[in-house]
């Protein structure tokens, strides 16, 4: 005797009794998915508006990104009034598709030289 049985006296209508008497009709696999895919659409379309392609050549100066928190390198401002980008430096080689070398003065030798296009600002 199951549980629900034993409690109210009666068997446990399943799923499969709901499609035999039309009550309800039963959520499936099928309907999640195709909800799925068309919320992961319509949120990629959104985020494809935004996107742009960035590509730099060698010999290219770019600015590089920092964190003012991380302290990386520190121009007398500190916190959130210190600058974001330093530079420009010079790209020597493409590593990637998306990753490039810079030439790093020495004071800067801690960090490495290679970085993602996203932390790139192109110097005009």
């Amino acid at each position: 005797m199951a549980p629900y049985e034993a409690l109210y006296g009666r068997k446990c209508r399943s799923p499969v009794c709901w499609m035999k008497l039309n009550e309800r009709k039963m959520i499936g696999p099928e309907l999640i998915q195709k909800t799925e895919d068309t919320f992961s659409n319509r949120q990629k379309s959104y985020a494809d508006l935004k996107r742009r392609d960035i590509e730099y050549s060698v010999g290219d100066k770019v600015f590089l990104k920092v964190s003012p928190w991380k302290e990386i390198l520190r121009f007398g401002r500190k916190g959130k009034l210190s600058s974001h980008f330093i530079g420009p430096y010079e790209i020597i080689e493409r590593v990637g598709p998306v990753a490039y070398r810079l030439a790093l003065p020495p004071k800067l030798q801690k960090i490495h030289d290679v970085f993602h296009v996203s932390m790139l600002r192109r110097y005009r």
